[in-house]
């Protein structure tokens, strides 16, 4: 499928920056709303943060880092400012790691990689494999006592849950093992900002900790409903699903964005009956509209109920399950109900006002593009800025506030090559510009899409869903964006990640090898056809 747009005569972008609607992990709700991160820096903050050098050259002591909040933004920044030589101290209240690492991330995607064997197993009768035989045939019993029990696959969800636990723990423990090995103090505890140069940490004990420089990255938290509070048993929000001892019956899923979609998707997976309620007319409204048309056709073919133009007002608990009413007064019934309707920074208590911390209306922390508030010496990083709610992001703003603010080389956070993945079944991947953002800037263009069922690998391996899409230049040929849907998109998107980074054409894409038969052939294949539509 190629589509050309060529709209009134109109310079090329020179250099794309990503916005809130290329945002893969914004859907639903738009929680960001950050400042605009090419404007000049707040009149109040410096160049650079005035901190003595790093190392403490000569007499100089080494500068006093505080971090506050230890997850992606907070570990990362810490083990920066400790290789440029400061003194180095992370407080966090929970444990290393933070949401991503105990509560978000780590245990969703292990979660979801249980479901990627369910879904796998679906495709096993198109492979030629029987999981339906008879329980005693195959196995050395006698045919003749069968007694008509079949063998399938089952979910233990007390042994999931533990293990996703168990992981989750694990990774923040080596997270807090490196940190002290580079020489970082690890204080447990809730750190607010005394004045711009002061962090109090309470907790079992209450300690001040000067600063030169003070980074926070506290995160954020799940958003409620005012008439649907969890209660970690029945109405639950996503750190809490990993306390089941069952398997939901039927889980109510409010709220179609990334979160959402994942849930609800690793769910009907390991064998839930599953309801979608989404407030808008597709799932995943904030993506690719041919990957979220595709995944909520794939969502309907394996047995889920999508319940679109439907805004959930409330959820209560009945005495064996759960009743949630919709704007229109309808009512769902089911086991269990996920809340999924986005997320709220984690500012509370921070002392913001006080040290004199911008907000932007939707709570976060006003940053530019070297993580500096308005107050002098203090940076933020990850999803309490808004900038784009991704681990990644978050890690690379950390570096960078640490990097500028101890006087190291650094180059400003440019999102044109960020790379984000949904990991439902399929995946998808996108980096760049979106087609969406590619129109609204009124830029020339074309695109071509080509669909895995025609991959010999994809062939092979029984997948029927998925596709690449790639954006580019109607003229120089620049790779402009991509999107791919299908298993393990998240490993297939970086090639593409590359090439909208190093700003490569098709051509320079297609002419590279890819193995055959492999799964990224179709990337090198949609290159060439491009390289076609140029010529022609």
């Amino acid at each position: 499928m190629d589509r050309v747009t060529q709209p009134t005569p109109t310079p090329a972008p020179a250099d794309p920056a990503a916005t809130a609607a290329t945002d893969p992990a914004a859907a639903e709700p738009a929680a960001t709303d950050a400042p605009d991160a090419a404007a000049a820096p707040p009149a109040s903050s410096p160049t650079s943060a005035a901190a003595p050098s790093p190392g403490g050259r000569g007499d100089r002591p080494a500068p006093r880092v505080v971090v506050v909040g230890g997850g992606p933004g907070g570990y990362e920044a810490a083990l920066v400012a400790r290789r440029l030589g400061a003194d180095v101290t992370v407080v966090e209240r929970a444990g290393l790691g933070g949401a991503a690492v105990l509560t978000d991330v780590v245990p969703s995607k292990t979660l979801i990689a249980t479901a990627e064997w369910m879904t796998i197993a679906e495709r096993a009768h198109d492979l030629g494999i029987r999981l339906d035989v008879p329980a005693g045939q195959g196995d050395g019993a006698d045919p003749a006592q069968d007694t008509g029990r079949t063998r399938r696959h089952s979910i233990d969800m007390a042994a999931v849950n533990a293990r996703v636990r168990d992981l989750a723990l694990a990774q923040s423990g080596d997270i807090r093992t490196r940190l002290e090995r580079e020489g970082v103090r690890v204080v447990i505890g809730h750190g607010r900002l005394d004045g711009p140069e002061r962090v109090v940490v309470t907790g079992d004990a209450e300690e001040a900790l000067d600063a030169d420089v003070v980074l926070l990255s506290t995160g954020a938290t799940p958003r409620t409903l005012p008439d649907a509070q969890p209660d970690g048993e029945r109405i639950l929000t996503w750190t809490q699903l990993y306390h089941l001892d069952e398997l939901p019956e039927r889980l109510i899923v409010v709220g179609s964005g990334v979160t959402g979609a994942e849930f609800a998707g690793a769910y009907v997976s390991l064998g839930s009956q599953v309801v979608l309620v989404s407030s808008r007319d597709r799932v995943l409204p904030g993506e690719d509209a041919d990957a979220a048309t595709m995944l909520e056709d794939v969502f309907r073919t394996r047995g889920m109920e999508v319940v679109g133009r439907s805004r959930a007002e409330a959820a209560r608990r009945t005495a064996d399950g759960v009743v949630v009413t919709l704007a229109d007064g309808r009512e769902i019934e089911g086991s269990h109900v996920l809340l999924a309707v986005g997320s709220i920074p984690s500012t509370e208590g921070l002392g913001l006002a006080e040290a004199g911390v911008r907000t932007t209306p939707s709570g976060h922390i006003e940053v530019d593009k070297v993580s500096r508030t308005s107050a002098r010496g203090v940076y933020a990083a990850g999803d309490v800025t808004g900038v784009l709610p991704l681990a990644s992001v978050a890690a690379m703003q950390g570096r960078i506030a640490m990097s500028h603010a101890l006087g190291d080389a650094v180059a400003p956070l440019k999102l044109r090559g960020v790379a984000a993945n949904i990991f439902t079944a399929p995946e998808i991947a996108t980096v760049g510009l979106s087609e969406t953002a590619l129109v609204e800037r009124d830029a020339h263009f074309v695109t071509h899409t080509l669909p895995l069922a025609r991959n010999p690998r994809a062939k092979m391996l029984g997948v029927r869903d998925g596709f690449v899409k790639l954006f580019a230049h109607s003229t120089a040929g620049t790779v402009l964006g991509g999107v791919v849907v299908a298993p393990r998109a998240s490993e297939l998107i970086f090639p593409i990640t590359l090439a909208v980074s190093h700003s490569l054409t098709v051509d320079d894409v297609a002419n590279a090898f890819t193995v055959y038969p492999s799964l990224s052939g179709s990337i090198a294949e949609v290159a060439r056809v491009l390289h076609q539509t140029d010529q022609g």
